[in-house]
């Protein structure tokens, strides 16, 4: 789950986290009010407006502005709410701006980056700190990635000061924000565990010319898995932000991502997910999304699978492959023709079962009408479905 970066910045102040001041705005009429305030509240005239959509690259779009009197703020925040923004992680589409931040303007001497997350390598959650920050930090990981320093955090006695030292003086701080970072990631650290989150991203981490440290940024994303933990956040959750598609998909229970391809897949089990993707793409084509329907589905969240698949218009065809444990071959036949009764069916489908009940599902396909393709084995049926759907790329 993510949220915007106002909600981080309200996140980080709960522990204690430096943020600039700011007020988040939901129109027009609500951020020009807020204007006034920020810069009576910091003392400057200096604002920046900031774009809120679950994307980074916002500066490169147009999404931030720095304006250095009401006037300029004004226009900023007219131009920028209701903008679609497109950035390099937003894809050609873009989204349209129904937030904003307005935010008091800083006296910058330099920028860093700063993240948490869990390395999957080492097994342990790792702080990421570089002199590199600001846009392009994705530039400097690929090109240099020696410029990212890195730091495990042991699973039993969690972040310790001595590794905010290390970074901090690596960075290049002096005593003075050598110890504001350890306190900054003594915060972030705790926060991290508490909440269950997934990334904590600070791009920039300012050091202002004041001498002090400041979080510019705040990306924060937490782990699905633990959010039934946190009630709180339901408030935050932008639905606009999120998939339709997967917004449906969690209704059911079901794993869901959409994927940029055109063979729409149905399969039960994570593994054997990623092995149908991979062997599709083996074999030219391209899948539109991850779904796995689980070990223990009905023929309710079946149907609904199906009906995710065929409403997305860049499907060309749609490959179910099936091996059936806890999952029954039946069940899936029964969802599959529950479902095409309902939306119909206007691309090629092909259908792999093996398993528990594969008879009696094979039968109540072949009996029910429909126009489908039957699959040998997981092979065959990557290589017709990469066929009906277009042909390899």
């Amino acid at each position: 789950m993510k949220i915007h970066e106002y909600q981080g910045k309200e996140l980080f102040r709960r522990y204690g986290v430096p943020v600039p001041v700011g007020e988040a705005a939901m129109s027009v009429d609500e951020a020009l009010a807020a204007v006034p305030r920020v810069q009576k509240a910091a003392g400057t005239d200096i604002v920046v407006v900031k774009a809120q959509i679950h994307a980074g690259g916002r500066g490169k779009g147009g999404g931030v502005v720095v304006a250095k009197s009401k006037a300029d703020a004004d226009k900023a925040i007219r131009s920028i709410f209701g903008m679609k923004l497109v950035t390099h992680q937003t894809g050609p589409e873009g989204k349209v701006v129904q937030r904003l931040l307005v935010e008091q303007g800083l006296a910058i001497a330099h920028e860093l980056y700063l993240g948490i997350t869990l390395d999957r390598t080492s097994g342990r959650v790792t702080i990421m700190a570089s002199r590199e920050g600001g846009m392009d930090i994705e530039e400097v990981a690929a090109s240099h990635p020696e410029k990212i320093l890195k730091e495990f955090l042991h699973p039993a006695l969690g972040f310790q000061a001595y590794q905010g030292r290390r970074l901090g003086f690596r960075l290049g701080l002096d005593a003075k924000q050598v110890t504001a970072l350890v306190k900054l990631l003594t915060s972030l650290c705790r926060m991290f565990d508490e909440m269950d989150c997934s990334l904590v991203e600070i791009n920039p981490l300012v050091t202002l010319k004041d001498g002090g440290i400041m979080a510019l940024d705040a990306k924060v994303n937490f782990d699905d898995n633990a959010v039934d933990r946190h009630p709180e956040l339901a408030a935050w959750r932008d639905l606009s932000e999120e998939d339709p598609s997967e917004i449906e998909a969690k209704k059911f229970d079901l794993s869901y991502i959409a994927l940029e391809g055109n063979i729409g897949c149905m399969v039960n089990g994570a593994g054997l997910a990623m092995a149908t993707m991979d062997i599709i793409q083996h074999y030219g084509g391209q899948p539109a999304n991850f779904l796995d329907v689980g070990g223990g589905a009905t023929t309710e969240k079946v149907t609904a699978a199906f009906k995710i698949i065929t409403h997305d218009p860049a499907v060309k065809g749609i490959f179910i492959n099936i091996f059936g444990g806890i999952m029954k071959c039946d069940t899936i036949a029964n969802g599959v023709i529950a479902a095409v009764k309902e939306v119909g069916l206007k691309v090629p489908l092909v259908v792999r079962l093996e398993g528990t009940n594969v008879e009696l599902g094979k039968k109540l396909l072949q009996e029910s009408g429909l126009d489908l393709h039957a699959a040998a084995d997981m092979a065959d049926g990557a290589k017709k479905i990469v066929e009906l759907a277009g042909g390899a790329k």
